[in-house]
């Protein structure tokens, strides 16, 4: 029998998670500040900008964690490598750099111990209005982009991203969650999903969700896999991915490079179509 011991740790590893890595150092990038009047704060943001190219725009992928020392680098870098290589369509990267991870990452919650990993949490809904409202209409001012928008995220950022699945759905046509932190607030993203499925059946888009070998997450989000194939929406693209031989300190990696290959492939080659 199992004892309580490793489902606590890694209950710790997915709440308490720094986003720490090991980085490659971050490609050309620019940074600037946007102050915020849905958060009340300036935050800064990272842009990874493809190489020169003939195509007038690019789709965009948003990124929590987007800092120069959180997963921004190592992120920038698999796509500008994978870009450069031909595998990888040309697109921006947005980071966002967090001030209060864990008050911006997770919706409110019934349950004590939830409450208890940082001074503030529940400020999801906040967080997500900031996307929407000032940094999306901001980037696409900056920048020439397609109005096709992604975002990526591990951990507790992929809670972030399961949530905006539901609660905003449009503000994303590309969602790619690693080992989201589903164990939130008593597992009720999970719970509700099948009630909130039957209210969407207009949803689109394209969704990879891969998790490890973790207790506290792996049961939630293959529950979650089930209940939205079993809802079988015409056009929502669904990818599960347990990967049972990753941790929670491994997936983002060693996922990120096929993950961002399968959702944004280069297109080929004048004429290979003819070999």
């Amino acid at each position: 029998m199992k004892t309580m011991f490793p489902a606590i740790a890694a209950l710790l590893m997915a709440a308490l998670s720094s986003t720490a890595h090991a980085q490659p150092a971050a490609p050309a990038h620019e940074s600037f500040v946007i102050q915020s009047q849905r958060l009340q704060e300036a935050r800064t943001i990272n842009v990874y900008l493809p190489p020169a190219d003939a195509a007038p725009a690019h789709p965009v992928l948003y990124m929590p964690d987007g800092g120069v020392a959180e997963d921004f680098p190592h992120v920038a870098a698999t796509v500008d490598a994978g870009i450069r290589a031909g595998r990888i369509a040309p697109l921006l990267v947005v980071g966002i750099e967090n001030t209060q991870r864990r008050r911006d990452m997770t919706g409110p919650t019934e349950v004590d111990s939830d409450r208890r990993i940082a001074p503030v949490v529940g400020g999801s809904a906040a967080f997500r209005a900031f996307i929407a409202e000032e940094l999306v209409p901001e980037i696409e001012r900056r920048y020439r982009t397609t109005g096709s928008r992604g975002i990526i995220g591990e951990s507790l950022a992929g809670l972030f991203i399961v949530e905006t699945l539901f609660e905003q759905p449009a503000l994303f046509d590309t969602w790619i969650a690693f080992s989201p932190s589903l164990w939130w607030n008593d597992a009720a993203l999970t719970r509700s999903a099948g009630e909130r499925l039957r209210g969407m059946p207009g949803l689109r888009g394209r969704v990879l969700l891969a998790w490890g070998d973790e207790d506290t997450i792996g049961p939630h989000a293959q529950a979650l896999s089930d209940t939205v194939e079993r809802a079988a929406l015409p056009g929502l693209q669904w990818q599960a991915m347990p990967r049972p031989d990753l941790r929670h300190d491994t997936i983002y990696t060693a996922l990120e490079t096929m993950a961002i290959e399968r959702m944004y492939p280069a297109a080929p080659a004048a004429g290979d179509g003819d070999r």
